[in-house]
């Protein structure tokens, strides 16, 4: 027996296709449509249309305004479509034309559909042009996935086509936040932030990734002897723009290592107010710590840490004993982190092993922390996450602490482990 054809297959064909029995005729961009009232009535835009004193409603052929450019016949044809069957496929290149003609349409199950194929399919191709799309057409919960996105993925994803596409306002979201996760150390966001401003202002510059830190690095490099050394990159007119983004790098993570500091001076990208600032406030903690007996924080300081901790981290290929300390001044308090047997341990380091720095002899010292670890898939898509929360340390002179254990969920490598760290009581900051 022959397999009948579902009702809803039916009717896509003989009524969508064909336009048998159509009682109103849709024309828009060129295209024209036979379709019928009682199926555009779905539609929240032709549902007023009709059913109001408007001209239209007893018009057999109705021409459409599309002021929107994002919309295409092929868009529209894919919405008109959706009126008349039970599911859509939606290509996700072609996601932003059909929520722009969803929107228009006021078509909100097609809408809905679309915000979750978005959600699904970001990737470091995508991410930007779905956020901006979230953003005019009001989807908030695409755009807190998008950023999610790009805060576990923007120091792992970086490309060319990527750093092109990332806004002003969208980047200084992305580094102003404690949620970032930062691979090595903050002066990693500072080389990633001249790569990008570079090809920001230099926007038809093609080569391959590898090359942007070498070409941005000669570029500014020329910006310098035009300045004749006399104004920082940021100051001038050209980059100008770019110093709500500068403005919050953890500055005082960076100038701690000897290299960066010498880079950072020799760029001439920051306002030289910014650097004395953060070396004089980096001093009179230093003296704290060594003279005035603050050995941390005593309690949990939300605001403090979200804006001023210490931004770290490391990516575990596989599973294995590792075990590192993010290096520079850290206070006299040399943490040594440790992953073995599905554990992360910290460890004070004060006299089994050498240190380059000062080392506190305080019997008692005290760190605020977070610890995240998350892995993800080839897209950047998280699989799975877990995090310690904020929380204080207090450690004894060479004392060791196990601060997570992983279950085996949490064991897909590669593991992505990001810390962040006060090692100074917020109250007794120099700005405060």
């Amino acid at each position: 027996r022959k397999k009948l054809k579902s009702t809803s297959k039916y009717i896509y064909q003989t009524l969508f296709l064909n336009g048998e029995n159509s009682d109103i005729k849709i024309c828009a961009l060129g295209e024209e449509w036979n379709l019928h009232k009682i199926y555009l009535c779905q539609s929240g835009y032709f549902s007023s249309m009709f059913s109001g004193s408007w001209k239209e409603s007893s018009m057999n052929v109705i021409e459409l305004e599309i002021p929107d450019q994002n919309i295409d016949v092929e868009a529209l044809q894919v919405a008109f479509g959706s009126l008349y069957r039970d599911d859509v496929l939606i290509n996700p290149s072609r996601v932003v034309a059909l929520l722009a003609a969803a929107c228009m349409l006021q078509l909100d199950g097609l809408i809905q559909q679309c915000g979750e194929t978005m959600k699904e399919t970001i990737t470091a191709q995508t991410v930007c042009g779905y956020y901006n799309s979230a953003g005019t057409y009001g989807l908030d919960s695409v755009k807190k996935k998008c950023l999610e996105w790009l805060l576990n993925n923007l120091m792992t994803h970086q490309s060319v086509g990527l750093f092109k596409e990332l806004s002003i306002n969208l980047m200084k979201q992305l580094i102003s936040s404690s949620n970032l996760f930062v691979l090595q150390v903050e002066m990693d966001v500072y080389t990633a932030l001249k790569k990008w401003m570079f090809l920001q202002l230099v926007p038809s510059w093609n080569g391959s990734f590898k090359q942007v830190l070498t070409e941005a690095d000669a570029w500014f490099a020329e910006r310098r002897r035009e300045f004749g050394g006399d104004v920082a990159f940021l100051e001038s007119a050209q980059g100008n723009a770019f110093l709500p983004v500068f403005a919050h790098l953890r500055l005082q993570y960076i100038i701690s290592d000897l290299a960066s500091a010498r880079i950072v001076e020799r760029d001439a990208l920051l306002p030289s107010e910014w650097l004395s600032s953060v070396y004089k406030q980096q001093w009179f903690a230093m003296l704290r710590a060594e003279q005035d007996n603050d050995i941390g924080p005593q309690e949990i300081n939300k605001e403090e840490l979200e804006g001023n901790s210490m931004r770290c981290g490391r990516k575990l290929a596989k599973d294995g004993d590792y075990c590192w300390r993010w290096t520079g001044f850290n206070f006299g308090l040399d943490l040594l982190v440790t992953y073995t047997n599905r554990y992360i341990i910290f460890k004070r380091n004060t006299l089994n092993q050498p240190c380059s720095g000062s080392v506190s002899l305080q019997p008692r010292r005290s760190i605020a922390f977070r610890l995240r670890l998350a892995s993800f898939d080839s897209s950047g898509k998280m699989i799975c996450s877990r995090t310690t929360g904020y929380q204080i340390l207090t450690l004894e002179k060479d004392q060791e602490q196990i601060v997570m254990n992983l279950d085996s969920r949490l064991l897909t490598f590669p593991l992505y482990i990001c810390c962040n760290f006060l090692y100074t009581s917020p109250e007794k900051r120099a700005d405060s």
